[in-house]
């Protein structure tokens, strides 16, 4: 879905679409596979979807680099390997709704696009969603991107199969569980901003209940709102 021409800003630093898609490549094979991620899927989703039209413009150079990179009003763009793990543990089928929370500059959802049938995704700084609305449908994602407070769902387009936030919360909002289908799967880091985080699947099991288990240690920013962190958290 890379746009070709003058719709990218690849003029504005000398790299060509071809080059970029080199520098994905790169990221892939060195970032990703080298570090355990399997889902062929997510590496080829990651291969398609264009990182550097979400980074802010001047930034495209380091887009495909091993971080997270500042993207205003206090967000990141998540570091590719952390993006390739949630998603890789969230398990996104061809057919499948998922909740994308904290849209930041839309890249995962886009890479979410990729592998599910239809993505929401909140984001809480109506600048942010703007942008990141104005480059998903630019690029020819159909991402339905809304306004408001991530902790609470977004109720009118559930039920979701997936809940993927990229934001650290103190708990599972209470929410979520009752947007979620009854084989859904949640993926969220777990954990105090600038303190202990966990990236946690939450899983339905045959019983009904969420089973969880921890990914390993991530930093994230705060999971802001009603059933979150604060803003001064």
């Amino acid at each position: 879905m890379e746009p070709s021409g003058p719709a990218g800003r690849g003029g504005s630093i000398g790299l060509t679409n071809r080059e970029y898609a080199a520098e994905r490549e790169r990221m892939v094979e060195e970032q990703l596979v080298r570090r355990g991620i399997e889902d062929q899927r997510v590496l080829d989703a990651m291969r398609r979807v264009p990182r550097h039209e979400f980074v802010p413009e001047g930034s495209e150079r380091y887009a495909y680099e091993d971080h997270p990179m500042p993207i205003g009003e206090g967000q990141t763009i998540s570091q590719p390997f952390i993006v390739a793990l949630m998603l890789e543990a969230a398990r996104i089928g061809p057919e499948d709704s998922v909740l994308d929370v904290g849209t930041g500059s839309g890249y995962a959802a886009a890479v979410a696009a990729e592998l599910g049938h239809r993505v929401v995704s909140i984001e809480r700084h109506p600048e942010l969603a703007v942008t990141a609305a104005a480059t998903l449908e630019a690029l020819g994602y159909r991402v339905n991107v809304v306004t408001g407070d991530g902790t609470l769902g977004w109720p009118d387009g559930a039920p979701y199969d997936v809940i993927v936030a990229a934001a650290t919360g103190p708990t599972l909002p209470r929410a979520w569980p009752e947007q979620l289908t009854r084989q859904g799967r949640i993926v969220m880091p777990v954990g105090r901003p600038g303190g202990a985080q966990h990236l946690t699947v939450f899983e339905r099991g045959a019983d009904g209940d969420l089973h969880e288990r921890s990914l390993g240690a991530v930093t994230f920013v705060p999971l802001v709102g009603h059933d979150g962190w604060r803003d001064h958290a």
